[in-house]
This record gives C-alpha cells, structure tokens and sequence, in this order.
C-alpha cells in the first residue's frame, strides 16, 4: 500500500477487524453491512498482499502480519483522532463522559477527593466509576470502554502508559473505646492475640500481606472475617471488638476509629493511573490526568 493508495476507511477497517476478528461484529461496530465489510477485506488483503485472517474453528484468527499491524494502525488512528480534535479545551463548558476502573479502595482513596475537585471546575463532566475486571483492563482501555484504571503496577499492561500516583502504606485500626486503643499502640503480643479482619480481594481469604510479614517473625494471629469489600470494613470495626491492618488513606479522617502504627512492619504497594495511546494525546483527557495527578500529590 502506498500513501498515494491509503484509505483511512481501509485502516478503520483493520482496527475493528483485529479488535473483533469477526466480519459481522466488526461491521456493526463501524455501522457498516456485512458485505462491505467483507468487501474492505479484500481490498485490505489486496492492499497488503495477505490474507490478514484466516478461518479457524471459531470464527477467524489474524495472521501475523495483522498481528504486527496492530499497534502502528492504532497510532495512526489515534494520531488522527487528536488532529481532529479542538485545539483547546474549557472543563468549565465541556461535556463529556470520563470513566474509571477501580477498585472500592481506590474509590476513596482516589475517586472521592478526585470527584470533589472535579465538580466545581467542570459541572458538566460526568464521570463512571466502575469495578476492575481482572484481565480485562488492557482490552477495555483499547476499545475506549474506560478511560483510565487505577492499579497496581504488577496489573499494569505494559504497553499501556501509566504514572505513579503514590506509595501507601498500612496502619492499624480499631474502634474508638476499644480496651486496646490506649493511644501507646499495640504490642506484637497484644495484636496477636486479638480477633482479626482482613479485605480479600479475591473474596473469602483468610490470609494476606500481615500473616507473611508475622510468619517471618514466627508469630500468627487469628482472622476471623474477610471482606471482598473494603469499603465495609471500617463500619465492621467500629461494631466490633476486632482490629484490622488497612491501607491509611482507605480510613484517613473517618470518625470512630482509633488509627496506630502496626507493632510489625507490613509492606505497602503502590498505585498508578493506567491508559491507553488512544487518549494520550486527548486535551480533555490530559487535563483530567493532570487534575487526578495533583490530588494524589496533594493527599500524599
């Protein structure tokens, strides 16, 4: 294919038949017929002297040369995408829907102060927040089904670009009144001998990052609940008599709780901002980056 010969339509084309490897799919998703679609597949393969995709058991596969197509069609694209974009962006009259992967910790750690600075500076920016889908993430970032994920970055893809936004680190916490919330903190033997919670993200774990950094010193503590949901925690807490290690900033300014620094030390982890070429280049993409970034800075 020459740049003479190059038809966008033909790389709008590609890029929907390598994200759907179906001819039918990826004609409804550009809004064209079945038999048009299948038509700029031929020229497609014309154009590069392959067949781009073959039939396999289920549906059709890409080839190796679509397979190395890939990235460079979709910078071109979204290259394109950002020259036709308007060269300035106001967040005070913008429209638009921004949407965030997240897990419910980053939801208040980074979501709610996020959303509260947001609104007065852009009223009409709506913004979805949904749940992380493992696995997921890479293909969702790509299709332009979110804008941004909020990760860690051993579960960050790395041909996505991505920015640390800070490094927690864990606290321990009771309900305020609690026999041992005497404000000295706890002892090793103290924390041993209460009655644990723990959030699990993968729903019904009874063991975490605490209980390794314990083991390591020969000790063991009893859990006794785990949460998928970190969000709850806190309020198990405050109607309990058990203590839990959280990340700080999940219970920073709560009411009723009592916060000290754990008798062990517990590693931390870090969380970055995830997204894809696409939206890159996008000025009002890059301004709510940019807004996200100095928040977490803020908070830090």
């Amino acid at each position: 294919m020459s740049l003479k010969s190059l038809d966008l339509n033909l790389l709008k084309a590609l890029d929907a038949l390598l994200q759907e490897c179906n001819v039918t799919r990826a004609a409804a998703r550009l809004g064209l017929t079945q038999p048009a679609m299948s038509g700029m597949l031929t020229r497609l393969r014309e154009s590069f002297g392959d067949p781009l995709f073959v039939r396999a058991q289920r549906g059709m596969v890409p080839t190796q040369r679509a397979l190395d197509l890939r990235q460079p069609v979709q910078q071109v694209l979204a290259e394109i995408d950002a020259l036709l974009q308007p060269p300035l962006f106001d967040p005070a009259t913008a429209q638009l829907t921004f949407t965030i992967a997240s897990t419910d910790y980053a939801l208040r750690a980074i979501a709610v102060p996020f959303v509260a600075a947001l609104k007065p500076l852009a009223p009409q920016i709506r913004v979805s927040l949904v749940p992380v889908e493992n696995g997921q993430v890479a293909a969702q970032l790509e299709r332009g089904q979110i804008g941004l994920a909020l990760l860690s970055p051993e579960n960050t893809p790395p041909e996505m670009h991505a920015r640390t936004l800070y490094r927690e680190r864990y606290v321990c916490v009771l309900r305020e009144g609690h026999p041992a919330a005497t404000g000295r903190g706890l002892t090793l033997e103290q924390f041993c001998a209460l009655d644990h919670a723990l959030g699990s993200y993968d729903g019904g774990g009874f063991h975490g990052v605490t209980d390794d950094a314990l083991l390591k010193l020969g000790q063991r503590r009893s859990v006794t609940l785990s949460a998928k949901s970190f969000l709850i925690l806190p309020e198990l807490l405050r109607a309990s008599d058990m203590v839990a290690i959280l990340p700080e900033r999940l219970v920073a300014g709560q009411d009723g709780l009592a916060i000290c620094e754990p008798p062990l030390e517990v590693p931390g982890f870090t969380k970055c901002a995830v997204w894809h070429e696409r939206t890159h280049h996008d000025p009002a993409h890059r301004w709510l980056r940019e807004l996200l970034f100095r928040i977490c800075a803020e908070r830090h």
